[in-house]
């Protein structure tokens, strides 16, 4: 690569890696101390799924890619760059809802970009169909997707059900009775490439109906408030997902996938908008904001959720509550939870909350925890588990005409980009929509005027404008320099890294862009 910023990201590596030559390949084995995995002692791959030829799945291993030669002079076009930075994204405008109740969200962008090989990050939109309110998540994995993968399908429905009245999941129960079709529950909004374990669902809705039969045997007439909704729904199903792989199961492939899940892990943020009322519940370090537009027309950050990691004293504090004194000193060693994972809340990871006999028993059965990339270790001075916890901080925020959107993500982009950074990048997104429809409005559209705008763009040196703010994002994130300017070479060569080295330099990054609708809020409050 002939750039300075190119050259100095791959010589940096290069330097980072003890390499033995086999021919043309490079055998690598990562010694860089700007390694920021989740998990410290882990360098096993997560599996893959795939099709097998009665239409459901296998579980195998996965091998990292190892670099070649070719790999370090890929280099890719401006053209190239986009269709990469694009290949995620969805986007989707929500419908007037015809409701007492304003419908304040107008539309959502997102978009996801992968470091792990494969990408561990997870996200989910849905309506609620029973209840009003839409939801919207994060997921960041680590050890592996499967859990993050099991959680974005999963807990959506948890809450949902706990939001439901007596007299509707009466209706549900006796239709499982009857063996007649659910009513629905979620309206899924996914992305295209968005996958699903359709193979275990059955299982799963088992274990969600006796979480609706546990909220029947409560005799509550109007389900539970959204903020006992999401504080249960987290819970019950992280207690779920480490019962599953304790109770017997027949079916071996439901079996391997409920222990990747239990012994990876994922910390998750999610979204619930109902009208002005935003609920937002944050387990781990993914992350949420508000871009706030005051009546002088300047912007400011309001921060929704604290990340739970070794740098939050209110965290630590908990911690320490929660163990002996005799621990204060292990609990968190270089910043991380017993010296290992860097969320100190997170679902899945049972190696932090199950004691050590009860791990033992469960891999005891026989299963190929080499090829299922089961990781079986005990951390040092492991006295007292559990030390990891899925119960989420829950944050109420009462929408104003001000608050003109929400930004979820994992903290893939918040490791590069700051809450202020992303309010500004989204703010000028804004305002480059505008001053394309601004400078259409003038004048007459045609393909003359389309022609000259974008050779104006191109004379200007700018790139192709991100329709999504969601790409915007990912874009600055891992091609600007230190200044906040974007470097065209400085992007390419992040997204030309091979995948065994990507993860080095950047994590997975998923964000989702809520845009409100003020004239619907500002209608609540005058009493429309």
């Amino acid at each position: 690569m002939s750039s300075t910023v190119s050259y100095w990201i791959l010589n940096s590596t290069r330097n980072s890696i003890a390499t033995l030559q086999g021919g043309r390949r490079l055998y690598s084995r990562c010694v860089s101390n700007r390694n920021k995995f989740k998990w410290r002692l882990f360098s096993r791959v997560p599996p893959t799924l795939n099709s097998s030829p009665c239409g459901g799945f296998t579980l195998c291993k996965a091998y990292r890619h190892t670099s070649t030669e070719e790999d370090f002079h890929l280099q890719l076009s401006p053209e190239q760059v986009n269709e990469v930075l694009r290949a995620g994204e969805s986007a989707h405008k929500i419908l007037d809802l015809e409701s007492r109740v304003p419908n304040s969200v107008l539309q959502f962008e997102s978009n996801q970009l992968a470091a792990n090989s494969p990408v561990e990050d997870r996200r989910g939109v849905a309506s609620c169909v029973q209840t009003s309110g839409l939801m919207f998540g994060i997921f960041d994995g680590h050890g592996g997707h499967a859990c993050a993968q099991a959680v974005s399908e999963r807990l959506f429905y948890y809450v949902a059900v706990s939001l439901m009245s007596h007299q509707t999941l009466e209706h549900m129960e006796g239709s499982v009775e009857s063996m007649k079709p659910l009513l629905p529950i979620l309206h899924w909004l996914k992305h295209p490439g968005d996958s699903i374990y359709k193979d275990v669902t059955s299982v799963h809705l088992d274990h969600l109906r006796v979480y609706w039969q546990e909220l029947l045997d409560l005799h509550m007439e109007m389900g539970l408030s959204i903020e006992e909704a999401l504080m249960y729904s987290f819970q019950r199903l992280d207690s779920d997902i480490s019962l599953e792989i304790q109770a017997p199961l027949e079916d071996e492939v439901t079996r391997n996938l409920s222990l990747q899940v239990a012994f990876s892990g994922a910390t998750a943020c999610m979204a619930h908008v109902d009208g002005i009322h935003l609920h937002v519940a944050n387990a781990g370090d993914c992350r949420a904001i508000l871009g706030v537009q005051e009546d002088n027309g300047m912007w400011s950050c309001l921060p929704l959720t604290r990340d739970h990691n070794a740098w939050n004293q209110a965290e630590l504090s908990r911690l320490k509550r929660e163990h002996p004194e005799s621990e204060d000193r292990t609990i968190i060693m270089e910043d991380r939870l017993l010296g290992v994972l860097m969320p100190c809340r997170a679902f899945g990871d049972v190696q932090l909350k199950w004691s050590k006999e009860l791990q033992r028993s469960v891999l005891e059965r026989g299963f190929n925890t080499e090829a299922l990339n089961i990781y079986q270790f005990t951390p040092s001075h492991y006295y007292t588990p559990p030390y990891l916890t899925a119960e989420p901080e829950v944050t109420y925020h009462r929408l104003r005409p001000q608050d003109k959107f929400l930004v979820l993500a994992s903290d893939g982009l918040w490791d590069m980009l700051s809450n202020e950074d992303v309010v500004r990048l989204v703010v000028g997104h804004l305002a480059e929509a505008d001053w394309h429809k601004t400078d259409l409005a003038q004048r007459p559209a045609n393909l003359g005027l389309m022609q000259s705008l974008l050779l104006q763009r191109k004379a200007s040196g700018l790139h192709e404008a991100d329709q999504n703010a969601a790409t915007r994002l990912i874009r600055h994130a891992i091609g600007s320099n230190e200044y906040g300017e974007m470097e065209p070479e400085r992007l390419a060569a992040m997204l030309t890294l091979p995948e065994d080295l990507a993860r080095m330099y950047r994590d997975d990054i998923t964000v989702t862009v809520v845009y409100f609708n003020s004239e619907s809020i500002g209608a609540y409050y005058k009493g429309g």
